[in-house]
């Protein structure tokens, strides 16, 4: 069973990266952050105060699903798909506010490790992207993986995105969420972002999709 994990902050790549080598391998992908942006959506909707007594009590009343379908991945909340919906700067920030609290992380952390192990067994392996998964939520993975790039690229490569999408943005102002990111990211005190041990740092400041899968793959092999 092959297991490959790829963590990285925001804007280095990792979603892109990870969607194509799965693609290239046969094997699924799974997308962890969507998954805080599930737990994000529910207490903006919901509009609860976020302490860890609240957040448990959230998190075991919610029936989160996330299914494959066509190899596209589906975010199902209390049998909502709300895929689309968590793609948005405000779910962005609100994974980032409950993903420092340990129950949160506890109750993901176990669902995308069975998540990860059932899929990996039923397409022969599993690409799992996210900030925690070559430290906690798979330590024994086979392959690990930090992508990494300077600020400046993170932040174009944020803004394209957005504005792509339609939204109307401003760079600085999405470079400079992005460091907020980072500093929460990296300071929290539960499941930092930060490289595992054994995983192999791959900068993308300066190369293109192509490139950078390759390299992953040239150490695959």
């Amino acid at each position: 069973m092959n297991i490959i994990t790829i963590d990285g902050p925001v804007g280095a790549g990792k979603s892109t990266v990870a969607r194509t080598l799965a693609k290239i391998l046969g094997y699924a992908y799974l997308d962890t952050g969507a998954m805080y942006r599930a737990i994000g959506w529910k207490v903006y909707v919901t509009g609860i105060e976020c302490n860890d007594e609240n957040l448990e009590r959230l998190c075991a009343n919610t029936r989160l699903e996330v299914n494959l379908t066509n190899d596209i991945q589906r975010i199902i909340v209390d049998g909502k798909d709300i895929t689309s919906e968590i793609r948005t700067p405000d779910m962005s920030r609100m994974s980032s506010v409950v993903s420092a609290y340990e129950p949160v992380r506890r109750y993901l952390a176990a669902l995308q490790r069975e998540t990860g192990l059932i899929w990996a067994k039923q397409h022969g392996g599993v690409v799992v992207e996210g900030r925690d998964m070559g430290t906690v939520v798979f330590p024994d993975a086979m392959y690990k993986f930090y992508l990494d790039a300077d600020i400046t690229e993170r932040g174009k490569r944020r803004w394209k995105e957005l504005i792509d999408k339609g939204m109307e943005v401003d760079l600085t102002e999405t470079i400079k969420k992005i460091e907020e990111r980072d500093a929460n990211d990296m300071g929290r005190s539960i499941d930092p972002l930060k490289k595992a041990d054994d995983a192999i740092v791959v900068n993308t400041t300066k190369l293109g999709l192509e490139e950078v899968v390759e390299k992953i793959l040239e150490k695959i092999r």
